[in-house]
């Protein structure tokens, strides 16, 4: 189901504030290299937090592109309008983030040698916070009552589809060791350990000093109170951070203040059945 607020792309609801036909086509053809390092998100699963971690991994810790540019910039989506504005600015190796379900990445992903970082965050907790998220963007539709939000969730009715359909794609690629999994619940509990894990899978040997100082520039507290990734240069009329900030809490489990036992046994039931017969395992419990 299409709504005049979204364009449909291969089955995918987008806002098209960010996005356009010609983003999309352009994010096909698009030309990666083998040093490019993409973040991989559902949306609300940490996207902006890994634009502030990758660029700092990358370049051993220098502050100045997280200090001085929009993080939409410093690591722009794929998908979005904005890459081909900015795209020639980016240094090598280039961040990018990406929305992207998969099958939708271009081929020259799939011959290059880039590496992803795929973060995975327990769907409850994704829910809360789109569902906060649909209330303050301007350019999403309402979102109802949060009963109503929750069913267009579980039908994929929502961003970018359906949660499972995202995370079974991206457990299932032939991508071997370009390819790192983490859990928003992991960085939230040990960033340092996540920037070690980050660190090394980027072949970047990072000294402890610089952890922990990446650490210390990539916590929700700092990046709450720095404009640059906080999106409060985004203007009123997109999004309205009186109804509820951008950068709300930064926890994990916070779902629990928000669903009701008919709830959670109504989303536990859908998610199971969806992985039903997968592989991979879930690093949360469901109920």
């Amino acid at each position: 189901m299409s709504s005049p607020k979204y364009i449909l792309y291969h089955g995918l609801l987008l806002p098209p504030q960010a996005h356009s036909l010609e983003s999309l086509e352009y994010a096909q053809k698009f030309s990666v290299k083998d040093t490019d390092v993409f973040a991989v998100t559902y949306p609300k699963s940490g996207t902006i937090w890994m634009q502030e971690i990758l660029p700092l991994v990358l370049n051993g810790g220098d502050l100045k592109p997280i200090q001085s540019i929009p993080n939409w910039d410093r690591v722009p989506w794929l998908e979005e309008k904005r890459l081909s504005v900015v795209v020639d600015q980016l240094e090598s190796p280039r961040a990018m983030v990406t929305h992207f379900p998969y099958h939708l990445m271009p081929p020259s992903f799939h011959t290059s040698k880039a590496k992803v970082i795929y973060v995975m965050r327990n769907p409850k907790d994704i829910m809360v916070s789109s569902y906060f998220f649909h209330q303050m963007a301007v350019f999403l539709e309402d979102p109802g009552t949060f009963d109503e939000f929750m069913e267009k969730f579980l039908e994929g009715r929502v961003m970018f589809g359906k949660w499972t359909d995202h995370v079974k794609g991206w457990r299932h690629t032939d991508l071997g060791d370009r390819i790192m999994y983490i859990t928003y619940e992991e960085m939230v509990q040990d960033l340092p350990a996540a920037l070690r894990r980050i660190s090394d899978f980027l072949d970047r040997n990072l000294s402890e000093e610089a952890i922990q100082k990446i650490a210390e520039y990539c916590s929700f507290k700092t990046m709450k109170s720095n404009n640059m990734s906080n999106f409060s240069l985004v203007p009123k009329i997109y999004m309205d951070s009186d109804k509820s900030p951008f950068l709300r809490k930064g926890v994990a489990g916070d779902w629990k203040n928000h669903f009701s036992s008919e709830q959670l046994a109504r989303c536990t039931s859908v998610i199971r059945k969806e992985l039903e017969g997968e592989s991979f395992s879930l690093p949360w419990s469901l109920d």
